[in-house]
């Protein structure tokens, strides 16, 4: 773990100063401050520079309120964070919801100013003041690029075309205003930044956290695949949506010209570079393993241990020693029961798209499936999911007693008293709960998924050691699948989405056509969930509205005593109890979902808009 790149920033990067006044006693250098001068004449400076520009990563996507709660994977359970402005499309140019606090994932301020960071570093090292000892100047000139791409693609993902400031600003230009470049134009400008990257980056070593040239070429993968799709092709996109169509800058959200065709290729070729360079963890299987040996790969994959480190190509690193809110998700999102706070639990729409173990789809209107929803399920929904009934950690000491099993209680059961009268009890891990209630689910469930089950861990008291996956082998699988898919080449898309099937002993894909594409989408929701893929795949292919516009849902439990049966502290026990599963609909107090296609993209801040005359409005905003 030492080598790991910790984001523990030396002081020294955030408080550099230019001292411009004469006189011996005015030009006595702090002690607590270095010149920027000083900073690019030192090699080690330097890199603690470029280091600080890593800092625009913030805790990966575990943050507290987390982008799944914007999609249909999950509901944030808080009032007051902002997120059903987004999910309930209210969205609007001074009011961005979720996104107005400054450390959010899409907020622009926060990009632009470790944009402004990157052409610091880009033009300092671009005309070095010390030694390339070692290639240190070409690593470092590498990493900026590479992250400014980053952030870049970024923004183009929530916005579209952007300006694009390949300079750092001085005091007294002649403007700062700057127009959106087309989004053809901010393609083209993040990949000649990941192409200079590429080079400075070659066969260089670098430590766990900071990027390589396989997360260069896995970043270009992605570009090129988001470039690739519905959304940004301006007939396709025009087609699907009028508020899109009735949009007049079209091209700066979407390509208006060009050969989609070989946009794909571009894309399929990109993805393939990272595959042929990398492999990846329990690629190549010919058959599916068990059962239970593939919830324990996917759990060491969504872990990143036991061989799962190898799906990491660019990740976001957490360590106990430094507590950062990014190694909190068990706090964040554990049950209640546990005193954790069930912050992002996930919703039925999700849990309902795990197939079943012999890969058909589960269904609600097959009596075994209703009456035993969590049984032959897909391995992911084991190690992603926690449901009533399933085994967890053991339970603090106060609360122990009360379940002295460790299983996950979200529904409403009958218990036995003394005298053998029948009671109700309320679930451990609900909002009926003896344990702060106000922490409960409302859907039923909880992320199981990058929580780490060791018992020793006390969630509420102790910070895990879980990377954020920003860029791993599988995404860049599920990306050339995607594109061969769109370049009419089935087999090679079903030989790649079995290899991710075996490795959770599910049985290989024989379907072709549509159904083929429906499977691949599915299959990519369930393998990526809570990695900040659904948000921006639903838009990307454009189903938003039957999949977002959908209502949250939930799932509600009843547990009655079999004839002649009793019990005085509940258990989960189908030999015991008759168990019953509901789907409701969530309260529409709690969030009402709605999706306008104004949501494909977000609106630029009022204040930016202010800021920047030239600045030309998303669509749906203006």
């Amino acid at each position: 773990m030492k080598n790991k790149l910790k984001y523990l920033i030396i002081a020294v990067t955030t408080s550099m100063t230019m001292l411009s006044c004469n006189g011996d006693f005015l030009n006595t250098e702090p002690q607590t401050e270095i010149s920027e001068s000083a900073v690019w004449t030192d090699p080690a400076l330097a890199e603690a520079f470029v280091t600080g520009i890593y800092q625009g990563l913030g805790q990966g996507g575990f943050n507290e309120e987390m982008l799944a709660s914007m999609t249909d994977e999950a509901i944030f359970t808080h009032p007051g964070r902002g997120i059903t402005t987004v999910t309930e499309a209210r969205i609007n140019p001074a009011d961005v919801g979720w996104n107005n606090a400054g450390n959010r994932t899409w907020n622009w301020q926060r990009l632009y100013s470790y944009i402004r960071r990157t052409n610091l570093a880009i033009a300092e090292l671009s005309e070095p003041q010390f030694e390339n000892d070692g290639g240190i100047v070409d690593r470092l000139l590498g990493e900026a690029k590479f992250m400014r791409a980053y952030y870049y693609q970024d923004l183009a993902r929530y916005f579209g075309g952007v300006p694009l400031v390949d300079r750092p600003y001085e005091l007294g230009e002649e403007s700062y205003d700057i127009v959106r470049a087309t989004y053809k134009e901010t393609i083209d400008f993040i990949l000649a930044d990941l192409e200079d990257a590429q080079t400075l980056l070659a066969g260089k070593n670098m430590a766990s956290g900071r990027t390589n040239e396989l997360a260069v070429l896995a970043l270009k993968a992605r570009v090129l695949l988001y470039a690739a799709s519905d959304l940004h092709d301006a007939p396709t996109a025009q087609g699907n949506s009028s508020v899109l169509a009735g949009y007049g800058n079209i091209d700066l959200i979407a390509y208006t010209d060009g050969n989609r065709q070989e946009r794909w290729q571009k894309a399929q070729a990109a993805a393939k570079a990272v595959l042929d360079k990398a492999s990846g963890n329990l690629y190549g299987l010919s058959e599916p393993v068990s059962h239970e040996e593939g919830i324990q790969n996917y759990m060491n994959n969504s872990l990143s241990r036991n061989g799962g480190e190898k799906e990491l190509i660019f990740a976001r690193y957490f360590i106990n020693a430094k507590q950062e809110n990014g190694g909190r998700q068990g706090l964040y999102n554990g049950p209640n029961g546990y005193n954790n706070w069930a912050g992002n639990s996930p919703v039925q729409l999700l849990v309902d798209d795990y197939e079943m173990m012999d890969g058909t789809e589960f269904n609600w209107n097959n009596p075994e499936h209703a009456a035993n929803p969590y049984e032959n399920r897909d391995a992911r929904f084991y190690a992603s999911i926690l449901y009533d009934g399933a085994q967890w950690k053991p339970r603090s000491t106060a609360n122990a007693p009360k379940d002295p099993l460790g299983q996950i209680q979200t529904g409403t059961y009958e218990v036995t008293d003394a005298s053998g009268a029948i009671e109700t009890h309320f679930g451990l891990d609900t909002r009926n709960s003896s344990i702060e209630d106000w922490n409960g689910s409302y859907t039923g469930y909880y992320i199981r998924k990058f929580i780490d089950p060791n018992p020793a861990i006390v969630d509420q008291n102790t910070w895990q050691e879980v990377p954020w996956p920003i860029l791993r082998y599988t995404e860049a699988v599920l990306n050339y699948v995607e594109a061969s898919l769109e370049l009419g080449q089935e087999d090679e898309a079903r030989a790649w989405l079995n290899q991710i099937r075996f490795r959770v002993g599910q049985p290989a894909i024989t379907a072709t056509g549509d159904e083929l594409v429906e499977i691949y989408r599915n299959e990519r929701r369930v393998e990526m969930a809570y990695e900040e893929q659904r948000f921006h795949d639903v838009r990307r292919w454009m189903i938003a509205e039957e999949t977002f516009g959908r209502q949250a849902n939930v799932i509600s439990i009843t547990g009655t005593l079999k004839p002649g049966k009793s019990l005085s502290i509940y258990r989960y026990d189908p030999e015991i109890y008759d168990y019953n599963y509901v789907v409701q609909p969530i309260d529409p107090g709690k969030e009402n979902r709605l999706w306008l296609d104004k949501m494909y993209f977000f609106p630029i801040h009022r204040d930016e808009i202010n800021r920047n005359s030239s600045l030309v409005q998303n669509p749906g905003f203006e």
